[in-house]
Formats: structure tokens, C-alpha cells, sequence
């Protein structure tokens, strides 16, 4: 079998393997968590604590890749900002390989989702923010990927996407995508990038039982500009008269200036999300749970509704 193929089928005995493997003793029980991109496990320890096992999508990413992201979260621990951050493991790295498959292990967090934020809330995820960005500037990942559609391929990507857009607004969203891929390119040079969260929303920060924010899943780590790490917070696009935005802006400036010139780009951001979300459906659609999880991925109402979006930000532009 492949490495596609075992990540696929991954043996309950392999998992618990890799764990007895690192000099954890398991009760033999696991749980299989949600996750799109990777394989995620909580397995039950005898000392009655849960260890979480993340094995890696072969392809996805190099060691190189993930060794980077880890660095970061264990920077950012030392400045005693909570994260979810790897396991040191038997052969002193955070990562090892099992049958061709890149894994790592990680403390159970506890915590609950943050179903709504409070301005209280706002400000102490300000405050977090400008920690982690100020964490991020003093050093580079040079594994990682730069976001922007010329330094992270995704032009090709969208080359190889357009043959599935339905025919009837294939034209249309393809002038929206190269309308924003183009502005993107030309506008990102102007502005300063360090090291991200990369995918900051919601569903990525709990809250613990002090009523402190831990921040969770750094898969999508990137170097890019400082508001990437703030749009996705907002339930709303529209900012300009967001009372909730003015105090997580203000709370990050307490403790690091805040980049208003980058402001423009939070509706190419948007946009570039919509693009690349789907190309990333595109390039799992042979993971077989993907077409169970995106059933209307493809057909005509999903590429009407995907370009309808596009348009509206490209007026707002």
C-alpha cells in the first residue's frame, strides 16, 4: 500500500502503536475527532488523561513544513501565550514517521468553543493577537508558504479548477478570480509579512476553565500580512462601522501597532478565500469522505452562488 493509501485506512494498532511507541500507556481506546485535512485522534491513557495523535495528509506538507509551524507554537508557549502546541517524542523531535505517514502528539486541550464574543472577549483576543504577531516578527519559517496567489501557485491551481465551473458562469467567475488574483499580486508587495496563524476564526479558540483563549490548529501557518489574522473573526464583511473590529483593533495597538494601510486587502482576502476553499475541495476530491462532506461541490448551484459571491466583493473594491 501507498502512503495515500495508509493514511486512508489507518489501523487502530498503528495508532496506539506510535503512542506505546513513545512511552505512553494506552488503555486501548481511541476516538476519532473531526478533521478535513488530516487524521486526528484522541486516545485514552491509563492515567486517566487523553493524548491528541495528528497523523498528516501525505503531500500536504514537508517535515520541513510542519517542523516550522511546531517551532512556532513552541516560541509562543515560551512567551506564555497558550497554544496547542506538540509533544517532544522518543527521538527528540515533535514529529516522527509511520508508515510513510508524518505524525505528532499533543496534550488534550480543555476548553469550549467561543460561541459568541463579548467586547470583554474582544479585548483580550486583541491583546492575544498583538502577542502572537509580536512572537511572529522575530523570526521567519522559511518552509512555509507566503500567502498571495503568485508566491503560493495558486494561479495554476485555478488554470487546472476553471474545466469544472459550470459552463453557464464559468466566464464570470473567472474574470472575478483573476480580477482579485491580480489585485492580490500587485498589492501585497507593499506590505510587511511575518508569521501567522493563518486560518484565525472562531472555531479555532477555546476558551478555558480561567476564561483564558487558547488558540488551536496552526496546520495553515503562513507569512503574510498582519490582518489575514483579523477579518475571519467578524461575522459580518462589512467592518467599516464594526464596534466589535474598533476594540479588537484597539486592543492590539496596546501592545503592538496596528497596520491600518492593510486594511485594503481584507475584501481580496475574502475573495481569495472563496477561490482557494474550493480549490482545496478540488484537490481532495479523491479522498473519499470529501464527497460525503461536500455533496454539492461542483454542480450548477454551487458555482452560481461561489461566483455571485466574487462579484459582490469585486463591486465593493
Amino acid at each position: 500500500m501507498n502512503q495515500t493509501t495508509n493514511f486512508y485506512n489507518l489501523d487502530p494498532n498503528v495508532i496506539l502503536g506510535t503512542a506505546e511507541k513513545n512511552g505512553f500507556a494506552t488503555t486501548g481506546e481511541l476516538i476519532q475527532l473531526n478533521s478535513y485535512e488530516n487524521r486526528v485522534f484522541e486516545i485514552k491513557l491509563e492515567n486517566r488523561n487523553s493524548l491528541i495523535a495528528k497523523y498528516y495528509r501525505p503531500g500536504r506538507w514537508s517535515q520541513a513544513t510542519i517542523l516550522d509551524e511546531h517551532k512556532f507554537t513552541h516560541e509562543l508557549l515560551k512567551e506564555s501565550i497558550e497554544v496547542a502546541a506538540p509533544i517532544e517524542l522518543k527521538n527528540k523531535s515533535t514529529l516522527d514517521v509511520v508508515d510513510g505517514i508524518n505524525y505528532a502528539f499533543f496534550e488534550k486541550v480543555r476548553g469550549r468553543m467561543v460561541q459568541e464574543l463579548t467586547p470583554d472577549n474582544f479585548k483580550k483576543l486583541g491583546r492575544w493577537l498583538a502577542r502572537l504577531h509580536n512572537v511572529g516578527a522575530l523570526n521567519e519559517a522559511p518552509h512555509r508558504g507566503f500567502l498571495g496567489p503568485a508566491a503560493d501557485h495558486k494561479w495554476a491551481q485555478l488554470e487546472t479548477m476553471m474545466p469544472g465551473v459550470s459552463p453557464e458562469v464559468s466566464r464570470r467567475y473567472e474574470d472575478a478570480a483573476v480580477r482579485i488574483f491580480s489585485e492580490l499580486d500587485e498589492r501585497l508587495p507593499d506590505f510587511d509579512f511575518i508569521r501567522l496563524h493563518g486560518d484565525l476564526h472562531r472555531g479555532n479558540i477555546l476558551e478555558d476553565s480561567h476564561s483564558e483563549f487558547v488558540m488551536v490548529d496552526f496546520d495553515d501557518m503562513i507569512n503574510g500580512p498582519a490582518v489575514q489574522d483579523f477579518w475571519m473573526l467578524m461575522p459580518s464583511s462589512d467592518l467599516s462601522e464594526s464596534p466589535e473590529f474598533e476594540i479588537l483593533i484597539d486592543a492590539y495597538s496596546e501592545l503592538r501597532e496596528f497596520p491600518h494601510e492593510q486594511l485594503e486587502l481584507i475584501p481580496l482576502l475574502r475573495g481569495y478565500r472563496i477561490i482557494t476553499y474550493a480549490m482545496w475541495i478540488m484537490n481532495r476530491w479523491s479522498d473519499p469522505s470529501f464527497k460525503r462532506l461536500f455533496p454539492d461541490y461542483g454542480n450548477y448551484s454551487y458555482w452560481v452562488e461561489e461566483t455571485e459571491n466574487l462579484e459582490k466583493i469585486i463591486y465593493l473594491l
